[in-house]
């Protein structure tokens, strides 16, 4: 039996990882600001569901949290963190308080619980983090730059926190998911600012005009997505980088496209400015 700790599980991927783990008969510790939502998404599991209050952005309350789950279970085997939000608006038209706060949420929110989660995993020399992570964390766009950095430092945490446990027994893995049917583009999740700069009428703005169109007829279904990082937990030996959708492996393919094809124009440029003492690596 696994015992899971989910972050952000009162609705979305979260809530529906949180389902099929308590359906195939696992643990789980479901965390949301209101745990009561958790409780009635998901009756008739009161021996093998804790739900408890978490903001991720509490420090102290991660910590309390993880402790509850292991005073309740004795361990925890497969830590998510799902919890997150959106930001949609231009780079100049992004305030710093929403920035701070998108950040707060998604990055630092993700750095408290994985910190108070790891020693757990630690002592017990075993354990999987999946961090779900976006297609946005390695293509940014426009109107969602903020919100696409803070996945990006998820990711660069995630590839470090990969070395720096697996030699402990620890798997990590950075769910990269696309464009899903969850309610993240709903007001709920994603803060729209209401600056608007005529300038970026043809960038940003284009973009603010498509999300009410794509909200609720995204193509990813969010219970095969669930079921995909289940297998994730229960692989063997688990990928660094777990892309999920269409849209996220082609959007991943023509990007390493460019890079490759950026590289190979811009490479001279590049080795010119080693020493000349230095062994050049053309």
């Amino acid at each position: 039996m696994t015992t899971w700790f989910i972050t952000g599980a009162s609705r979305g991927f979260g809530l529906e990882i949180a389902r099929q783990a308590l359906e195939r008969g696992d643990d789980v510790v479901a965390t949301a600001r209101r745990p009561e939502d958790v409780e009635k998404a998901l009756p008739g599991y009161a021996d093998r569901l804790l739900a408890v209050a978490l903001d991720v952005t509490d420090e102290a309350q991660a910590q309390d949290a993880v402790a509850a789950a292991v005073e309740r279970f004795g361990t925890i085997d497969v830590l998510v963190n799902n919890a997150g939000r959106g930001l949609m608006g231009a780079i100049e038209e992004s305030s710093a308080a929403a920035v701070r706060a998108l950040y707060d949420t998604n990055v630092f929110g993700l750095l408290h619980v994985t910190r108070a989660v790891l020693p757990v995993l630690r002592r017990q020399r075993s354990g999987r983090v999946l961090n779900i992570g976006s297609l946005g964390g390695f293509r940014s766009s426009a109107a969602f730059g903020v919100y696409c950095s803070t996945k990006f430092a998820v990711e660069g945490l995630s590839e470090a926190l990969y070395e720096e446990v697996a030699p402990l027994g620890i798997h990590v893995t950075v769910v990269e998911p696309g464009y899903f049917r969850t309610d993240f583009l709903d007001s709920s999740s994603l803060q729209v600012e209401d600056a608007v700069i005529a300038d970026y009428e043809g960038t940003a703005g284009a973009v603010r005009g498509l999300i009410p169109g794509l909200n609720h007829t995204q193509p990813g279904d969010p219970v095969k997505a669930a079921t995909a990082v289940l297998a994730l937990a229960d692989a063997e030996v688990p990928p660094l980088r777990a892309q999920l959708g269409s849209d996220s492996v082609a959007t991943l393919e023509a990007k390493l496209t460019e890079l490759r094809e950026e590289s190979l124009a811009w490479r001279e440029l590049a080795l010119s400015t080693d020493h000349d003492d230095t062994r050049s690596v053309a």
